[in-house]
């Protein structure tokens, strides 16, 4: 009779009755200690050795033995050997080989944790390949800050120590991330340093070099003065409070425009008006820029009578910065200031030109821009542009050289550089005014010193050649959350090249050599070949070690027209860690599409790795190395400020796991409590962590405990396999929680699906704490422990605690793995188990669905509702309850959960909670004065709304004339002393069979 049809969802008053039968029962409890308990052991009660909780140090214990007994270190090879119809493979971004295992990386590894043991339940065979990132700058100066007289060691004693820091930390990681229950291979990593990565890598930089994506050339890149090194966007940090001195400097007019020589007549001195706030590039000044479309006006200082240009709109705005008043006497386009050109304010007899730019902004300033090629990206535009010099002043210390005059030479350019600038400015009055400038400035995000721009002859790609097929391919690939593609395609959008080449020695060589006399730079096929071979034998310490003769065959030095190996030199510089992790697909992925199903890291990596990955991958085949993105947020303290060692509010995940020195302060957890943390939180914006967040953690794993600890111990002694009843044979609301099972399985393994972990563990608490600790452990427990051991109608509902155990545990296996195996270790008819995850993903069968039934669970629950709020909170048992409901399809639905009119043990009394139930389609011709009675209404929607009909119901409860049962306490006993005629039963051995 039960068909197919919408449900409405469980009544709200469900919970906080169900809360008031525990508190009756609690209460009724205490008063049996009073009473005689002879018959307490005929009471089945629970029974297991799950503990209901882990307290101190026995968590973090019972990890470890779990660990061990379960086997995690073995379940990677173990899936991997397995036969597979699917593979799943999730390629991990490498962290940085520099630092202790921290939270950021717990939330990473976490993610991806969960991601592959819920693919290799489902049957997929995970492949997986941990990394490290080994090469850089911040390594090679965490190392040598190891040392004393680091300056004076050698390259290869620079590589030797760099490699050993790596080692060490690449060490201290893998062990936190073994300890956090992550499933890999762990004694097959892959590490930017092996000689295999390192020759992959040098394939791809090849394949693009000789497509023409990469490319060497003079020009200005950010510097780090502080790492002598170049360094590319991605390696930038902002400092928003950053202070320059900017100054407002007057550059005397030397030649007026042609078109302006009628208004600038030369009677009196006329100057373009400039501000910068870099005082130290002015002495390679090479022009200045005007905006062609702009309005410019030429004005009379009232102070001092002098001539100046500047933009129209800049005319009030820097009057007042120079505290005094101009008096407009012409106003022209931009276009009329060609031809012109000033004296170089710091170099005597230098004459510049002005010249059109469209990078010129009204926003700040004059309107006209200082223009020095050497250290400006749209400087160096005008400057090719207008064939003018791209001379740099300034060594890879940030030092004036010698070049930029006896004043200046060895001058820190930041410091007394930029001093001695502005007082030659002041000597030569062209300095108008000097003041503090408070804005956003580019610092080295390792160092977190200031960056500056430097011309310099490096390596780039092009990636203005490769961005928009890059864009068209990351439109097809699926970003969660989806925000994140825009972000992606506008970083790559203004992206226009990419600094590759890095000026130290700890890394993967640039395997270019350059003619002695020439600097002409040799690759080819073959100088290529000759050096991947000895890399892939020796590594790219070789490149240090070996003479060129044994790096550069003649044969390869003939074909590209030279004549001796001798007349060449190897290149110093080094490749990008960018280039390095960012080629890590050649190396990882395997097949021939060398493709991955997802990659999963920090947002920080839309304008790194994923980046990085995206240009080298598209670049030489046209594809992108991911088919899915998926990127989390970065970790803070609990009230979402930045951990700081200072403010105290770094989390060490070892101290979380463990318990630090005062372990009241700093409690164990455990490493599931890291692990739920990570599967509960909203991972697409910042995580937050902390002590209140931990606790909660803990708090809510207990309470999983408990639901768990429940089922354990109300299955001892059934064994599924002889046990089982099937679904068509059981109380109606077993089937309903089979069909609740089904359902429930579904939208977790869909959640799994979208990486939506934290809605997984909302579905998993709202499962386990409404519809079983709530419900139904609550209308079962009188079958549980009254009924006799073998009965049907309790076998029934064991046969839904076990498929519900099952359930449950293996839809949060893979966050909390360690917990998951412990349970099965205690389910007490499973003898020499696999584990969870050797043994499947949830198997909610197809014939536990069930829609129909719903109404009938539900419309019974809604009565219940009615007859728990009537009785404020008294003991359910003490009444009997009296259903009235006119006739329809309501009465039908209930009938079949009590087909006799009165009963003390059908299943709508069960579910009641009452001793006893009656089922009247009509008002009783008397109803006790002492009787509650209420009102209500249930709709039923059957057919998807074909069939609707809203019936009425009456629910009178009063108290019951019959003796409370000294066993199963319910109020259906003649006698106090005299248990009821069921509980007689089962104690003669006459209950059902």
């Amino acid at each position: 009779m039960f068909r197919a049809w919408r449900a409405p969802p469980l009544c709200r008053a469900r919970a906080g009755a169900a809360r008031r039968w525990g508190r009756a029962a609690a209460s009724e409890a205490a008063a049996e200690t009073r009473e005689d308990s002879r018959y307490r052991d005929t009471v089945l009660l629970p029974r297991s050795r799950f503990p209901a909780q882990l307290p101190g140090r026995l968590q973090p214990e019972t990890e470890l033995e779990t660990q061990q007994k379960c086997g995690f270190s073995e379940l990677y090879s173990w899936q991997r050997q397995r036969k597979a119809k699917q593979e799943f493979c999730l390629h991990d971004g490498p962290p940085y080989a520099n630092g202790d295992p921290h939270v950021g990386h717990a939330l990473n590894k976490i993610l991806k944790d969960i991601t592959n043991r819920f693919h290799v339940m489902r049957g997929y065979k995970v492949h997986y390949v941990p990394g490290w990132d080994c090469h850089g700058l911040p390594i090679e100066l965490k190392a040598l800050s190891e040392v004393k007289g680091a300056e004076n060691l050698s390259p290869m004693e620079i590589r030797q120590r760099a490699r050993e820091f790596a080692e060490r930390a690449i060490e201290k990681q893998k062990s936190a991330f073994i300890r956090w229950g992550v499933m890999a291979d762990w004694a097959n990593c892959y590490l930017t340093f092996d000689p295999k990565y390192e020759a992959n890598q040098l394939r791809v930089f090849y394949k693009m070099y000789d497509k023409g994506f990469i490319y060497q050339d003079y020009k200005p890149v950010f510097w780090s003065p502080s790492a002598k090194t170049a360094l590319a966007e991605a390696e930038l940090e902002y400092n928003e409070q950053h202070v320059s001195r900017s100054v407002y400097m007057k550059f005397p007019l030397l030649k007026s425009p042609p078109k302006l020589s009628s208004v600038i007549d030369g009677s009196s001195p006329a100057s373009v008006l400039v501000w910068t706030t870099q005082p130290w590039t002015v002495p390679a000044n090479q022009a200045v820029c005007y905006m062609p479309d702009s309005a410019y006006s030429i004005v009379k200082c009232k102070t001092t009578g002098e001539h100046f240009i500047l933009a129209a709109d800049r005319v009030e705005s820097t009057a007042a910065v120079l505290d005094t008043q101009f008096e407009v006497i012409s106003t022209c386009k931009g276009t009329d200031l060609v031809e012109g050109s000033y004296a170089h304010p710091t170099i005597p007899g230098k004459i510049s030109p002005l010249l059109p730019a469209n990078h010129v902004t009204m926003a700040k300033g004059t309107g006209l821009v200082h223009t020095a090629p050497a250290h400006g990206m749209e400087d160096y535009g005008v400057a090719s542009h207008h064939q003018l010099p791209t001379d740099c002043l300034v060594d890879e210390s940030g030092f004036f050289t010698e070049a930029a005059g006896p004043e200046l030479k060895n001058k820190n350019v930041l410091e007394e550089g930029n001093e001695a600038v502005i007082r030659m400015l002041q000597a030569a009055g062209s300095l108008l005014k000097e003041e503090k400038y408070v804005h956003s400035y580019p610092y080295d995000w390792r160092t977190k010193k200031p960056m500056i721009i430097r011309a310099s002859k490096q390596w780039f790609v092009n990636t203005a050649n490769v961005k928009a097929a890059a864009q068209d391919v990351l439109k097809k690939v699926k970003v969660i959350p989806t925000s994140a593609v825009n972000r992606m395609l506008e970083m790559l959008d203004r992206r226009t090249f990419w600094c590759i080449s890095r000026q130290r020695c700890w890394g993967v060589p640039i395997p270019v050599f350059y003619q002695k006399n020439t600097g002409e730079c040799l690759i080819n096929s073959e100088t290529i070949t000759d050096v991947i071979k000895v890399v892939e034998q020796q590594g790219t310490d070789a490149w240090w070690t070996l003479p060129i003769e044994q790096l550069l065959s003649k044969e390869a030095v003939a074909k590209a027209g030279g004549h001796d190996v001798s007349d060449y030199v190897k290149g110093q510089d080094v490749l990008d860690i960018w280039f390095d992790s960012g080629t890590s697909w050649a190396h990882v992925l395997e097949g021939a599409e060398q493709r991955a199903d997802t990659y999963l890291e920090g947002k920080d990596q839309l304008g790194g790795w994923f980046q990085s990955s995206l240009l080298t991958s598209v670049a030489v085949r046209k594809k992108a190395p991911y088919k899915t993105l998926v990127v989390h947020g970065f970790t803070l303290g609990e009230k979402g400020e930045k951990m700081s060692k200072s403010v105290g509010n770094v989390v060490d995940p070892d101290v979380v796991i463990n318990g630090g020195e005062d372990h009241t302060k700093d409690p164990p957890y455990g490493a599931d409590v890291l692990r739920w943390w990570v599967a509960e939180s909203n991972v697409f914006t910042e995580v937050l962590i902390g002590p209140v967040v931990l606790n909660a953690a803990r708090d809510d794993i207990n309470k999983l405990r408990n639901t768990l600890r429940f089922m354990l111990g109300n299955l001892e002694g059934f064994n599924p396999e002889t046990d089982s009843i099937p679904p068509s044979e059981m109380y109606i609301v077993d089937q309903y929680m089979l069909h609740l099972l089904h359902e429930y399985g579904n939208k977790v393994t869909d959640a799994y699906k979208e990486y939506e972990f934290s809605k997984v563990v909302r579905l998993l608490q709202a499962f386990c704490s409404r519809n079983l600790s709530n419900f139904y452990f609550s209308v079962i427990k009188d079958r549980l422990y009254c009924e006799e051991a073998k009965d049907p109608k309790r076998r029934s509902c064991q046969t839904v605690l076990a498929e519900a155990l099952d359930v449950v545990v293996r839809s949060f296996a893979p966050i909390l793995p360690h917990l998951a195996e412990e349970v099965f270790q205690h389910i007490p008819y499973k003898k020499d188990s696999e584990g969870v995850f050797r043994t499947g993903w949830i198997n909610a069968s197809s014939a536990w669905k069930k829609p129909g039934i719903e109404e009938a669970i539900e419309g019974a629950c809604a009565m219940r509702d009615s007859f728990l709020g009537s009785i404020s909170g008294k003991n359910a048992l003490e009444y009997e309850v009296i259903i009235v409901i006119e006739p329809g399809l309501l009465f039908e639905l209930m009938e079949a959960l009590q087909a006799e009119e009165t009963s003390t043990d059908s299943q709508l009394n069960e579910i009641m909670m009452a001793s006893q139930t009656t089922l009247l389609s009509e008002l009783p011709k008397e109803t006790p004065a002492d009787a509650n009675i209420t009102k209500g209404t249930f709709l039923i929607n059957l057919e998807g709304g074909d069939i609707c009909e809203q019936s009425s119901y009456k629910v009178i409860a009063r108290p019951i004339a019959k003796a409370k049962c000294p066993r199963c306490r319910k109020y259906t006993s003649d006698s106090s002393s005299t248990p009821c005629p069921r509980c007689l039963n089962v104690l003669a051995g006459k209950g059902s069979t």
